[in-house]
């Protein structure tokens, strides 16, 4: 019998939930099946637009929700009762839903027939995404209450989507994609068991949780993992939870192809890496994704706009209904090279998941900083290929003579969000705090507060809160007085480069001491990610290789205002600032960084930003007075560490 086709997605949201409304709907008349939502960075991570580190990050990864008329103005117009929504939201899941599920009622819809998915995975956020607020336990806390009050309210919603994809994204390999997820997954099965629910709400949790995994471009490779997925989870929820029923142990993902090796040269070259990821995830039937969402070819350029978005979508409706794949039974059963993949795969990932079950979980794992550390060396061994040419991309390291491309050039090339979102954003937050019920809303925070020290579910009072006219600021900030906050481990320390040699890193070391020498102390580098962008791959790799080159590296991590790193570059006496920011923002907060440090008579200190910056922000980032810009297409690092040698050297010589 045919199978049916995935839901077909695209990831959008911008600007204001006006603009995303309108995006959504064009979609959806374009043949989309199903929603998933990008919300920006403060909305992630419990803000209000008006707080300090929401600064240049307003609108600009994704949609800004702060309250319950903003979620009107999304869904305008769009009946959730017919909808399968996605949200890629984790510290912020539970309240996300939480007005979700207000605005379903205000539409006349029963929560118990809403169909979508929480991504709800906190654990992956401590080592890839960074968008995580609160500590371990209570975070893990967050997603038992969610689960276990969608499991009774709204049992066709995925409370909790394991999120594999952005530790791929963070330089996993396939084994330790596998492992990692399927232990976040044993770590929340654990959390919600210690509840003691009957067998059956167990089974029924069970069959509730979902993936949301990544794809490359070792094709074969990457069709035995989903594979490999398939397969563990049915063994882990069958052995370890006793789970008899076959249906609720079935592994059911949905997807997003890998984005980590889009490139910006020859970036139309993409369209053919998307299109064979998306074979990767879709060819084997037993392994198939029931969610497919697809990047944009220029997404290493900036923004992708609507057209970039629509060409993604036509991709999975040629896959789907012009081709007969979902005609077939699996073809890649009885294959032995298929099945000694596969294999070779279980046995690896059954190895890492025992490592991380003698350390006491996933956890336990996170905070020692072993996972972290893992996943910074892998991200590092897979740079190193690229930089030597052991691994191949076409249009990056061999074969890059191009013909200008008529996709890529000019005025309107990517989508680009307006500086003054930020401060429309405030002007609606200030209106909509005018017009409420303050005493309603200060009784529905003391009721939130309460629920959470309480140890009660917080699904019931988070609702009312919404209801009530509370804002995502208030909602955070009242749990973070409660449970505190949490910064992960870095994984720059513990990150080992037993290999990290060649001609290239002697020579730069060579130059490095001699500079250090001439300028009387060793060269210190601060990498420094300020505002809310938590992808902190970049910025790990930048101070792993500048350590590797002997430079003194200061890092501590994500989420800095401009002036705490303004503070660490004048106490630590660094020679050269460094600034990673992917979020959009660079703009807004780079020009804060500099003008405080001219402030504090420090401005002879050279600035560096990498990011995804289009070339008229370099071109404005360099007339503000940065003196390199680094973007993906600068893919050697050990380059751009002779670079910043030389950079300090001239600005110790200007200076003098």
């Amino acid at each position: 019998m045919a199978d049916k086709p995935w839901l077909i997605r695209t990831y959008a949201g911008h600007s204001t939930p006006a603009e995303s409304n309108r995006l959504y709907k064009s979609n959806l008349a374009k043949g989309q099946t199903g929603l998933s939502v990008a919300f920006d960075l403060p909305t992630q991570t419990g803000y209000d637009p008006d707080h300090i580190l929401s600064r240049g990050e307003v609108g600009k990864v994704g949609v800004p929700v702060s309250h319950l008329g903003d979620m009107r103005a999304l869904f305008d117009g769009i009946p959730l009762a017919q909808m399968n929504t996605s949200m890629t939201i984790n510290a912020t899941a539970a309240w996300l839903l939480a007005l979700y599920a207000a605005l379903a009622e205000e539409q006349g819809a029963d929560k118990a027939a809403l169909n979508g998915t929480t991504q709800n995975d906190i654990i992956k956020e401590y080592l890839s995404r960074g968008t995580y607020v609160f500590p371990p336990a209570p975070s893990l806390r967050l997603i038992r209450d969610v689960i276990t009050f969608t499991t009774a309210a709204m049992p066709k919603w995925n409370p909790m989507n394991v999120c594999s994809y952005h530790l791929q994204e963070a330089g996993a390999t396939p084994v330790q994609e596998l492992a990692y997820a399927l232990a976040t997954g044993i770590a929340v099965l654990d959390e919600v068991k210690a509840t003691n629910p009957s067998e059956e709400v167990f089974a029924q949790t069970v069959q509730r949780i979902s993936f949301f995994v990544n794809a490359g471009m070792k094709f074969i490779t990457e069709i035995a993992k989903m594979r490999a997925f398939v397969d563990l989870w049915d063994e882990i929820t069958r052995d370890r939870y006793g789970v008899t029923d076959a249906k609720s142990r079935r592994f059911r993902y949905g997807v997003q192809v890998n984005s980590l090796g889009l490139t910006e040269p020859q970036p139309e070259n993409n369209v053919y890496r998307i299109l064979i990821q998306t074979l990767a995830v879709t060819l084997s039937k037993d392994a198939r994704a029931r969610a497919v969402q697809l990047p944009a070819w220029n997404e290493a350029l900036g923004l992708p706009r609507p057209w970039d978005q629509q060409w993604s979508l036509r991709a999975q409706q040629i896959l789907a209904y012009e081709t007969d794949i979902l005609e077939y039974a699996d073809i890649f059963n009885g294959s032995e090279v298929m099945n000694a993949k596969v294999e070779a795969l279980k046995q690896e990932a059954r190895a890492e998941l025992a490592r991380i079950d003698e350390m006491g979980g996933a956890i336990a794992a996170v905070q020692s900083g072993y996972m972290k550390g893992r996943l910074v060396e892998s991200n590092a061994r897979r740079l190193a290929a690229i930089e030597s040419g052991e691994q191949i991309v076409v249009g990056v390291n061999r074969w890059r003579e191009t013909e200008p491309s008529p996709l890529s050039t000019g005025s309107g090339s990517i989508q680009t969000v307006p500086e003054s979102v930020g401060q429309e954003a405030i002007e609606r937050l200030n209106a909509w705090r005018a017009q409420r019920d303050a005493k309603a809303v200060e009784k529905a925070l003391a009721d939130l507060a309460a629920a959470a020290r309480e140890d009660r579910n917080i699904m019931e009072p988070s609702i009312a809160a919404a209801k009530a006219g509370v804002t995502t600021g208030e909602w955070g900030q009242t749990l973070r007085d409660i449970f505190g906050e949490f910064r992960a481990p870095t994984g720059v320390g513990r990150a080992v480069r037993p290999d990290a040699g060649g001609e290239e890193i002697e020579r730069v070391r060579k130059e490095v001491e001699a500079a250090s020498d001439r300028l009387g102390r060793r060269l210190k580098l601060l990498v420094g990610k300020p505002g809310l962008d938590g992808h902190s791959n970049g910025a790990e790799q930048i101070a792993v290789r500048a350590r590797d080159c002997g430079f003194e590296v200061v890092y501590e991590g994500i989420r800095l205002t401009p002036a705490e790193i303004v503070n660490a570059a004048l106490e630590e006496g660094v020679h050269v600032v460094g600034l990673s920011i992917l979020s959009g923002s660079h703009v807004p907060l780079v020009r804060d960084v500099l003008e405080r440090m001219r402030a504090e008579g420090i401005d002879d200190v050279p600035v560096i930003v990498g990011g995804i910056i289009p070339p008229e922000d370099e071109t404005q980032l360099k007339a503000m007075g940065v003196a390199a810009v680094y973007t993906p297409k600068n893919f050697d690092l050990t380059r751009i560490m002779a670079d910043i040698v030389r950079i300090a050297e001239t600005a110790h010589k200007e200076a003098a």
